[in-house]
């Protein structure tokens, strides 16, 4: 099993390598659909949310899922938005420094410091907006939405 050390890299890394030239409606369409696909194919019960610039583009809910999942969606954006990283990274820094949410940043019930939520960053110019998986273990959220990406940005 990797390091804390280990992981905080590894997605530092990905968000090195996964930014776009350019984030448009039919960008967020084609991710979306594509997350919609494997989470068919892999019988996943989750939400997809993606964001740009305040606004929404893409949300879908599968069934089994429950409004509770756009609440966890909107507390994993606002910690993308504050700190310009993926909630999954803050909440690996938080764990190697011993600290939750509330001791060293902010409200645990607004700003949700688990993974799931990943920056959409536009190369020169920054973080744009979230692409956010809610429903599976924070890691796999996390996981899901950078796979979209790294998907996306292959072709």
């Amino acid at each position: 099993m990797p390091t804390i050390d280990e992981m905080i890299l590894e997605v530092e890394n990905q968000e090195k390598k996964l930014q776009f030239n350019e984030f448009t409606s039919e960008t967020a369409l084609e991710i979306g659909l594509s997350l919609i696909e494997r989470a068919k194919k892999d019988k996943l019960v989750i939400t997809i949310d993606i964001m740009r610039c305040g606004h929404q583009l893409f949300h879908y809910a599968f069934k089994g899922t429950a409004p509770d999942n756009d609440e966890w969606i909107k507390g994993k954006n606002k910690v993308v938005s504050r700190f310009n990283s993926s909630s999954y990274l803050l909440r690996l820094k938080l764990i190697k420094d011993g600290h939750k949410p509330a001791d060293k940043y902010l409200d645990s019930f607004e700003y949700v410091c688990v993974g799931g939520a990943f920056p959409i960053i536009i190369k020169n110019v920054g973080t744009v907006g979230t692409i956010t998986i809610s429903g599976l273990d924070d890691k796999d959220d996390h996981a899901l939405a950078a796979w979209a990406i790294e998907k996306y940005l292959s072709k």
